[in-house]
Parts: structure tokens; C-alpha cells; sequence
């Protein structure tokens, strides 16, 4: 049997071909990491596990844990349903009084819209990826594949490297910045 690198084998593809392949590869590896770290945030078991954690600041506004572990799931389940902004503007407190006023409504509004995108480059990410690892695989050889896995890993080293160390160096600015750029107005600012 003829290796797919040997000229003669009617499934040789010239290395030029597989280069950008490798380089694609490497660049869709970070995308697809950190949107898989986003899509691990966005379950319920993070909402526990977050609030669960030893320090976690308390509500300055009253809520407790268990109104922390009533309320985040259904403000979960809208950012990852069909469902219209009504699923939180019906919501109500034991008193009657809304639990999201206008302004979260709006904001959450946007997180949503966010989210689907996010949700959509993971999705389209993770398909490519796929894709290109099998081609590579199959018209490389497990070198190529590796090489390009190799080189995936240390860019999503890198970029989240410099995403701690920007974000460790001026959270504020990070935070405020990224608001600016994703979210109209300024329906993300609370108290």
C-alpha cells in the first residue's frame, strides 16, 4: 500500500496545498477553544458551580443564593431559546414587582443576539475544524495532522496568554471596551 505523501498515489495533494490547510488548522484551534470555554459558562452546572465557589461576593441588592439559583437559570434558558424577551419581562417576584426592569430587558435583549452569534462561530468553527483535521489527515498524514495541531495549540496558548495578561493589566478598560463594541447604548450599565 502507497503512502498519500508518495507522488504516485493518486491521493498525493502537493504541500502547497496542505500548508494552508496546516495554517487554517492552527488558526481555528483558539477560535473554537475559547468559544468552547463561552459555550461551558453558558450551562447550568456553571451557574451552580460559580455560586458555589468559596468568596463568591455576596448581593449587595438582596438576592441570596437561592434567589442567585432561581433567577440565572431562566435568565440561561433565554439567551439559549427561540423564545422573545417576554420569557423574562413575565417574570415576577413573590411581591409582584418584575424581577428585569426595561433596562435589563434591553440589555439581555443584546446579550441574546451575542450569545447566538457566539454560539454560531463555535458551531462553524468546530464543523471546519473537523473538516480540516480529516482532510489533513487523510492527504498528509498523521504528521501534517499533528504539525497543525501543534501549531493550533500554541496560538490558543498565545491568545490566551495575552487575553489573561490584558485583561490582568486593565480589566476596566477590556470590559468597558468590550460593552462599547457589542452592546447599544448603554443598557449594560446597572448599579
Amino acid at each position: 500500500m502507497k503512502s498519500v505523501l508518495d507522488k504516485s498515489s493518486p491521493n498525493a495533494v502537493e504541500p502547497a496545498v496542505l500548508k494552508p490547510l496546516r495554517l487554517a488548522v492552527a488558526a481555528l484551534m483558539p477560535v473554537f477553544l475559547i468559544l468552547t470555554s463561552v459555550r461551558l459558562m453558558l450551562t447550568p452546572a456553571f451557574i451552580h458551580l460559580e455560586y458555589s465557589m468559596p468568596g463568591f461576593p455576596e448581593d449587595s441588592y438582596g438576592f441570596n443564593l437561592e434567589d442567585r439559583l432561581t433567577w440565572a437559570p431562566k435568565a440561561l434558558e433565554y439567551l439559549l431559546n427561540d423564545a422573545g424577551i417576554d420569557l423574562l419581562g413575565d417574570l415576577r417576584f413573590e411581591d409582584g414587582e418584575a424581577v428585569f426592569n426595561e433596562r435589563e430587558l434591553r440589555h439581555m435583549d443584546d446579550v441574546k443576539r451575542l450569545v447566538r452569534l457566539a454560539l454560531s462561530v463555535w458551531t462553524g468553527a468546530g464543523i471546519l475544524l473537523i473538516a480540516g483535521c480529516t482532510l489533513l489527515a487523510r492527504f498528509g498524514g498523521f504528521a501534517a495532522l499533528l504539525r497543525a495541531l501543534r501549531g493550533g495549540a500554541i496560538a490558543s496558548l498565545v491568545v490566551m496568554g495575552v487575553l489573561v495578561l490584558t485583561l490582568a493589566a486593565s480589566f476596566s478598560f477590556v470590559f468597558v471596551g468590550f460593552h462599547r463594541i457589542f452592546f447599544e447604548g448603554d443598557s449594560w450599565l446597572f448599579y
